[in-house]
């Protein structure tokens, strides 16, 4: 019986483990589906102001003592030569291959105290290094993910986390405040009062105007998210259930889940043994329609996601030697597919087929099945030049969307191909169903997709922050 991720992988090979999970969909936690309408919700964002609660989908590391800048210079392909107090930067780190693991958002809330806010995978690399590295001045905890199922068991955070974003963020965040509010560099922090609440704060922006995101103790989530909700009444403020907030990145650009390039590698052989079988990394699903038996031609470098700028030589990393030797020129890129509204109408018709093919569920407004989606794109003659990640709608854009890469000289502009469901009928996978594959048109899009996104974020996680 297997006690770890690389007895696993000894035992089967990892895309045949990944592919027929049986964890389920992803789903986000506590969070209700809806408040209004997820159409209403996703206008909201663009049109008004919503509020986003994050509370319950990610994990926080905490990291205190001075060999903390150490552990996230050394695990983090960004420059951290430039980090003051009360900034904050996007953590990517690599493997030794040169291949990302994952990203988040790293606070630097005191002199030797920092928190990571992100998604397991970065999250487990940060607490093995901190753990296995010999960082003697080093204290590390870890603040878990709510439990996707909770079964009406009780949940709680060391902190709650929301974000107030939308053309009319800044006015209800003013409102909040009793008072004009100096409008702070992007990803800084500072501080305000929200109900009486002393809430730390850190400079966000999406839908071209600057918003907030703003956290404290758990305990005062409800207090502070009623206040806000108060506040935002006269501005069109809606909060944001969670069938609507995944989706919002098909708009600004961010490739949430790929997958974490974590197993092969010699080097990683120790991670691998640390990561328990009941880990992100163990249980997670592989969906889609590209299939190889080779689990590393699903790894992905920092240029292939949008993070080629983050990448910083002026100190030594895991997978620094692996990325020097790379061409950024020669990488694939990040693209928008903008997905033919008819060949996407007949996916959705299927469903009232009686005689004819069911095609994969396209669901709304995020079509994702797995943990991490990789759907085939092909040019006519059927070759691969790229995959489809992230696949949703967008009711402020009309479009059927996904947020993809693809080999470096294909153009935007370009018709391809959307490999739209698995092969054979599907996998076991608890969340697919017996279908048929088809293809379906998509154009080679801007990335950010929005005209608003193109012309106001500086590319990056969540909003988007150049450089962080």
């Amino acid at each position: 019986m297997a006690n770890n991720l690389q007895q696993l992988i000894d035992q089967t090979n990892p895309v045949e483990m990944l592919r027929n999970s049986q964890i389920g969909s992803y789903i986000y936690p506590v969070v209700p589906a809806d408040f209004h309408n997820w159409i209403k919700e996703q206008n909201a964002w663009r049109n008004t102001a919503v509020l986003y609660d994050q509370s319950h989908h990610m994990d926080n590391v905490f990291l205190k003592g001075s060999d903390a800048i150490k552990l996230i210079s050394d695990t983090a392909i960004n420059s951290v030569a430039k980090f003051p107090v009360n900034k904050a930067k996007q953590y990517v780190p690599t493997v030794a291959s040169g291949h990302v693991i994952g990203d988040g958002i790293l606070f630097r809330e005191a002199e030797d105290e920092y928190v990571y806010v992100g998604r397991a995978p970065a999250s487990n690399w940060l607490m093995y290094h901190g753990e296995t590295g010999g960082y003697s001045n080093l204290d590390l905890t870890v603040d878990r993910r709510s439990p996707s199922r909770p079964y009406g068991a009780a949940v709680s955070r060391l902190y709650y986390r929301f974000q107030i974003q939308g053309p009319n963020a800044w006015a209800v965040i003013e409102k909040l405040n009793g008072g004009p509010l100096e409008k702070l560099g992007f990803f800084n922090m500072a501080t305000m009062k929200i109900a009486g609440k002393d809430v730390r704060t850190l400079r966000h922006g999406m839908a071209g105007a600057p918003g907030l995101e703003i956290w404290g103790p758990y305990s005062e989530h409800g207090a502070v998210r009623d206040a806000i909700i108060e506040a935002g009444a006269e501005f069109g403020l809606l909060p944001v259930g969670s069938r609507a907030y995944p989706s919002n990145t098909l708009e600004s650009g961010w490739i949430p889940s790929p997958l974490p390039a974590i197993y092969t590698g010699e080097a990683e052989r120790g991670y691998r043994e640390w990561l328990g079988v009941d880990s992100y990394e163990a249980t997670g699903t592989l969906a889609g329609s590209f299939v190889s038996d080779n689990i590393e031609d699903y790894y992905m470098t920092p240029w292939e996601l949008g993070y080629g700028s983050f990448v910083k030589f002026d100190h030594d990393f895991i997978g620094r030697d692996a990325l020097e030797k790379m061409d950024p020129a020669a990488q694939r890129r990040k693209v928008t597919f903008e997905w033919n509204a008819e060949d996407l109408g007949k996916v959705w018709t299927s469903l009232l087929n009686v005689d004819g093919p069911n095609y994969k569920f396209f669901d709304l407004p995020l079509a994702n099945y797995g943990s991490a989606n990789y759907d085939a794109v092909t040019t006519d003659d059927g070759t691969v030049v790229g995959f489809s990640m992230f696949t949703g709608y967008s009711s402020n854009e009309r479009r059927g969307l996904s947020l993809a890469i693809v080999d470096h000289d294909v153009p935007e502009g370009t018709e391809l191909k959307v490999v739209w469901g698995e092969p054979n009928g599907g996998t076991s996978k608890a969340s697919v169903e017996p279908h048929e594959q088809t293809e379906v048109r998509a154009v080679v899009s801007p990335v950010p997709y929005a005209t608003v996104a193109r012309q106001t974020y500086q590319g990056g996680w969540r909003t988007g922050y150049k450089n962080a």
